[in-house]
């Protein structure tokens, strides 16, 4: 088959509902805005990955090998400005709802993941791996794109979920700023891997 679809599902499962820089944002969102309000921030969250896959499908990946640098500097900006998101998660304090701050909606769910260099790297893996040579760029990045978001549309819900419920429990506990800082730190760890240690958690 053209594209490995049974392993690309394991593969994509895999990376999309382990943590990462995407599901901390979703994980926080749903604590301090509570799972119903942080519903558009998901949905901007889960289709803003189409806007990495579809470029490298029809020929970025080919930009990447003339222009390596352009490439790099993206992949060391995109990491400072995670590591930023995670300083300001670490400073959150939970409540559904409550305290001051908007809810970030639908299009700031659409810059996370082309933001997110862990997921450019499981973008990237997903064409390198599962499909073969001389398939069609149109069936390849179509199915790599039904795959992905098939899985983001189950598990990006029930991170926001956890997030919702993990405030319910520990919202002005002695917890909760440990938790906030333990959620910062595993952001910035997963994308120092990336960077350093090549994962592809998203």
């Amino acid at each position: 088959m053209s594209v490995a679809l049974g392993p690309l599902l394991v593969f994509a499962g895999s990376q999309i509902g382990t943590p990462g820089p995407a599901n901390m944002a979703l994980l926080a969102t749903g604590a301090r805005f509570g799972f119903r309000a942080a519903l558009p921030f998901v949905a901007g969250v889960a289709l803003g990955k189409q806007l990495i896959i579809w470029p490298i499908g029809f020929g970025l990946m080919e930009l990447s090998a003339r222009a390596p640098w352009l490439f790099v500097a993206l992949k060391y900006a995109s990491a400072a400005y995670i590591i930023w998101l995670a300083w300001k998660v670490a400073n959150l304090r939970l409540g559904t709802g409550a305290g001051e701050g908007r809810v970030p909606g639908f299009a700031a769910g659409l810059i996370v993941h082309p933001l997110n260099p862990k997921a450019w790297a499981m973008i990237v893996g997903s064409f390198t791996a599962f499909v073969a040579p001389g398939t069609p760029p149109l069936v390849a990045t179509a199915s790599i794109a039904a795959m992905l978001l098939a899985c983001q549309l189950v598990l990006h819900p029930i991170w926001t979920l956890a997030g919702d419920r993990i405030a319910k429990t520990l919202a002005g506990t002695p917890a909760e700023p440990y938790l906030m800082w333990t959620l910062a730190a595993l952001t910035v760890a997963s994308v120092l891997f990336v960077l350093f240690g090549g994962g592809t958690t998203p």
